[in-house]
């Protein structure tokens, strides 16, 4: 099994969206992120919604599925997940693997637990949880009623930022999530509004998205 983060560099992009922009809902050139999706090679990207779909796909499809989380059984198979703050995570094991896309909402709604869920249906023993860069709990301020809203079900979610504002920890409550779901993870430390290496709709919008690879 293969796994990869890629960042901004690398791309066809300009402007707002240099270099290596994935997303063809921004409003970047769609030819220009065709290009740059070709340098990956073929992957199944998803239209992601902020929802807890996960779809289990067995052949590449000619048009990106409306989903959060995509799983395959194929090793022929890449999958994608785009972020620009939200947290890309990917699930690994001998029998299957997933991308999943987890922002505030995927927190919520508990996406990452679904993709397990299935994973496990499909025989997937020893899951192990990669969490790529995304905005950390210094960053991700938002407002003290949400966050308590967040945190009434994800203790773990809870943050303040540098100012001592109300904020929201999404890696600390997914790891939450997944510790409690019995798997084995590892996240990256880097934080996606302090480094410009990535996208980030917080830092600036537009923007583009960078993603998640991940392969059997």
């Amino acid at each position: 099994m293969s796994h990869t983060f890629t960042d901004r560099r690398g791309g066809f992009s300009s402007g707002a969206y240099e270099s290596l922009n994935l997303a063809l809902h921004v409003n970047d050139d769609p030819a220009v992120v065709v290009r740059n999706r070709a340098t990956l090679g073929s992957v199944q990207f998803m239209n992601q919604v902020h929802g807890n779909e996960v779809l289990v796909v067995d052949t590449f499809l000619p048009s990106d599925p409306t989903c959060d989380g995509l799983i395959t059984t194929n090793p022929d198979l890449t999958l994608a997940v785009m972020v620009a703050d939200c947290i890309p995570l990917l699930l690994i094991s001998k029998e299957a693997v997933a991308a999943v896309h987890v922002g505030r909402a995927g927190i919520v709604n508990r996406v990452a637990k679904v993709a397990v869920e299935k994973m496990r249906a499909l025989g997937a023993d020893k899951i192990h949880a990669l969490l790529g860069p995304s905005i950390c709990g210094r960053c991700y301020e938002v407002p003290f009623e949400l966050q308590q809203l967040v945190v009434a079900e994800h203790p773990a979610a809870m943050a303040t930022t540098r100012h001592q504002s109300s904020a929201l920890d999404l890696p600390a409550a997914l790891i939450a999530q997944l510790v409690n779901l019995e798997l084995s993870y590892e996240a990256s430390m880097m934080c996606t509004l302090e480094d410009p290496l990535y996208f980030s709709h917080r830092r600036e919008n537009p923007t583009g998205r960078f993603a998640g690879l991940v392969k059997l």
